[in-house]
This record gives structure tokens, sequence and C-alpha cells, in this order.
């Protein structure tokens, strides 16, 4: 169990061993959940992150990529289409 102190502005010091858990470094930022049992304290990029895929969850085969590979090669194909617009004809 960590314990931390509230200071009169209401600010805490989040515990090393918490921090390390979590992935936070200076300058990252938190979200407190609050539920019926009490507050969770999060990593709020791993919570966007977490709900950015579940949004995206199956729009990847909806679009025809069903491997690294097709991606792959979309870039290159995408990569391709950039450098004949910008540069191809700049001879």
């Amino acid at each position: 169990m960590n314990l931390a102190r509230i200071t009169a502005k209401g600010q805490i010091t989040i515990p090393v061993e918490i921090r390390k858990s979590l992935g936070v470094k200076e300058g990252d930022k938190v979200i407190f959940i609050k539920s019926d049992n009490g507050v969770m304290l999060a990593n709020s990029n791993k919570i966007a992150w977490e709900n950015i895929q579940k949004a995206m969850e199956g729009e990847a085969q909806k679009a025809g990529f069903n491997s690294e590979e097709d991606v792959v090669q979309y870039c290159k194909e995408i990569r391709q289409e950039i450098w004949e617009k910008n540069y191809a004809n700049n001879d």
C-alpha cells in the first residue's frame, strides 16, 4: 500500500512505484475515474489509446487490410502517389 499526502492546494505526489506501474512521467496526464467503490487513477494516454482501439476494431478488415503486408503495400502505394504528385514532374 502506498500513501500520499494532499497539500493545501489539493496536490499529491504519486509514489514512484505507482508512477512506474502506470507508465507515467513528468508532464504526463492522469485521469481519475470515479466509481461506487472509490476512485481509480489511470494513465490518460493509455485510456485514450484503448478507446481508439475499441472504436477502430474491425475497421482495417472493412477497408481490406487482412495482414501487415497489406498495410505495408498500401503505404508504399500512397508514398508513390505522393512522390509522383509532388516530385515526378519537377525535372
